[in-house]
This record gives C-alpha cells, structure tokens and sequence, in this order.
C-alpha cells in the first residue's frame, strides 16, 4: 500500500483514496472537490493519493513515479496539483516537464531526474495500479471511502456531495 498522502489525517481519521493518473484532464477538474474536502475535513479526512496511469497516456507511468519522488522529498500534493494544472505541457513535452516542475518547486531537480532513470518508484506505481484493478478501478478519477466505490472518470457530477455523504455517515459512526 502507498502512502501517499497530501493531507495526512489524525489517528483515527477515514481515509480517502484518491485513485489518479497526473495526465488526465478529468483529474485535473476534480482537484477542486479535492482542495474543497481538504478544507471540509481537515485532518478528519486523510487523503491518499493513489497511482492508476492509463495506457492511453504514455507519459502517466513517469508522471506517478515523479509525485512519488516529490512525495520523498516533502512536497507530495503541491507536485501533483502543479503536474495536473498543467497537463498540456505534460503531454508536449513529457519527463523534461516533469523534471523542471520540480525544480519550480525548489526540489532536487537531479534527484528527481536519477529517479525516473533508476525506476527506483515503479513497486509502488504497480501496487497501485493492480490494487485498483483488483478492486475494479477502470478510470481516473475514481475515489474509495469506507469500502465503496465512485467513479469520477465516468462522471463528476454529484461525486463531491457523495463523498460528503459519506464521509458525514462515517464520522458520525465514530463519535
């Protein structure tokens, strides 16, 4: 199991997995609901990022390596957020983006370059990817909160209010 959390939660707190692939344009529409649960929740509400790169994008695999070297090097979800809110760029110009988005934001820029290099972060991309396949992830966005499943890659209509809904039952389970 990952753990790559942008916004790690008090002990005790539901963890949302986030299932996401860094080249997808729907990812990158949901990283509102996501800031907006973040703000909703705090750390009530671990969010975990979640590696699914899709075939169809052939810079993904790349990219969800380079948000776990950004995650080692303290700056996991600022990474994420700067990669999505530029996916053009990401499909023009592939791993050199990759790398200078790091060094926008004042990470180890050859640090990160020998990580795509030496592949040191593919165990954890695979885990991610055959545990969503497992569990019958087939799109991104798709997120898991107490054992069930929303897929935001077919549609992100209502999803943040689902997982509000949620979230809300299970806490209110807790107290």
């Amino acid at each position: 199991m990952n753990d790559s959390s942008p916004a790690p939660g008090a002990p005790g707190a539901l963890v949302l997995d986030v299932w996401c692939e860094l080249q997808c344009p729907d990812c990158r529409s949901a990283l509102d609901d996501v800031r907006a649960l973040r703000a909703r929740y705090g750390d009530r509400l671990e969010l975990r990022l979640r590696h699914f790169p899709l075939e169809k994008h052939k810079h993904a695999f790349a990219a969800a390596q380079a948000a776990e070297e950004a995650l080692e090097q303290g700056k996991g979800w600022e990474y994420v957020e700067a990669v999505l809110g530029r996916v053009e760029e990401l499909d023009r110009r592939g791993e050199p983006f990759l790398v200078e988005v790091a060094r926008e934001l004042g990470l180890d820029a050859e640090e990160f370059d020998t990580a795509l290099i030496d592949g040191r972060h593919i165990l954890i991309v695979d885990a991610d990817q055959a545990e969503g396949k497992a569990i019958g992830v087939t799109g991104t966005p798709t997120y898991v909160i107490g054992g069930e499943r929303l897929d935001g890659g077919k549609s992100q209509q209502g999803l943040r209010e689902r997982v509000e809904e949620i979230t809300d039952r299970l806490l209110a389970e807790q107290a």
